[in-house]
This record gives structure tokens, sequence and C-alpha cells, in this order.
């Protein structure tokens, strides 16, 4: 899995799932890229090593943009959609955790696809992918190759069902048992879109 950082990303949105792969080292290799070779801030000042550059990073058959403050620049800048955008054509999945999904979508990559969002900044979310089919109400969204979660913690639960996906129930359920986490297997579990008026009760 190639995980995209940049300066303001949020760390659970990362991390999160990396503690649900890193469990299966033989079945998911993690690469983390970033801009250069410098150490890459989180939203919360940690400061993260990267394996490789944007530009020096293998073609990847899975994506994973995080969320995080930093996302509100990312969408800003043309060169690094476009780089996105090419870097993530030939990946055989394209996935986001929270505000992610914003950057996916200012990069032209959920044109055409539903995808969710963080339900705190979903009205944001929207505004970056008019040809998107947003989904209000979702812990998580799966359209062909394209998967999206709703906030935070939220990646945890659809990278648990990107596990499953790709190999099996037996894997994810023992590597969800290892770390004792209560997965939500119900990607339409969503009380957040209520708390935060997106949709009606």
């Amino acid at each position: 899995m190639s995980i995209v950082l940049f300066d303001g990303f949020e760390l659970l949105d990362v991390f999160g799932p990396v503690e649900l792969l890193g469990m299966a080292p033989d079945l998911f290799e993690l690469d983390f890229l970033g801009p250069s070779r410098d150490l890459v801030s989180s939203s919360q000042g940690m400061k993260v090593a990267v394996t490789e550059t944007y530009e020096t990073a293998s073609e990847p058959d899975i994506v994973l943009v995080p969320g995080g403050m930093g996302t509100r620049k990312l969408v800003e800048q043309p060169e690094f959609l476009e780089w996105l955008h090419g870097f993530s054509r030939s990946a055989s999945l394209v996935t986001s955790v929270c505000t992610g999904a914003a950057v996916l979508a200012a990069a032209g990559l959920l044109d055409g696809h539903r995808a969710t969002s963080n339900k705190l900044a979903f009205r944001w979310v929207t505004t970056q992918g008019p040809h998107v089919e947003w989904v209000p109400e979702a812990r998580w969204v799966v359209d062909r190759n394209r998967w999206t979660s709703s906030g935070v913690a939220a990646g945890m639960d659809m990278t648990a069902a990107l596990i499953r996906y790709i190999h099996g129930d037996e894997v994810a359920q023992n590597i969800t048992s290892m770390i004792e986490l209560d997965v939500h297997h119900d990607s339409t579990w969503d009380p957040f879109a209520h708390l935060h008026g997106l949709v009606e009760d």
C-alpha cells in the first residue's frame, strides 16, 4: 500500500489502518510517500519519516490518502493533484480516510463514483467534487475500486473490510482480534450523519 503523506495529515487516518495492515507484513507492504525526504508533520505535530518521495515512488497497487487539516491546502495545489491523478490511475484500489476524499475528488479521482467523508467537514468536502455522488450517511463507501471512509476512526473499519475483501474473513478476524478491535461490519452505520444534520431522523 502506498500511503500519501503531507504536512498536516491526521495521525489516526494513517496509523489506524497501518496498525491493522502491519499485523500481516507478509500480505501488505507499506510505503510512506512524501513531497521530499524530509520528515512530514502530522496535524498533532508528530514527524514521520518517508520511504519514498512522490517522484520516486514505485507504481502502486493500493493508494491511501488520509485526511487532516493539511487537505485544505492540498486541494489548492494543481501540481500535486496532477501527480496524484497520474500516480493513482493504474492502482488496483484507490482509498481515502476522512477528508482525504476531498483530495481524491479535487484530483478528479472520484468523478462518476459514490463516496463519503468526515461528517463534520462533509459540506466542505463535497465542494471539491461536483461530479461525485456524495453519500452523507455511511461509515464507508465502496464503488468499484474506490473505497472512501468517514472520519478518522472509521478508517479502521474500512481497512478491516478491505482486508476481508482481499484476503477473506479469517485473516481479517485474526487481525482485529489481535488488536482487540470491535469493528463495525455494516458500512451504512453512521450516527454522525444525524449528529451533524446531514440526514433527518
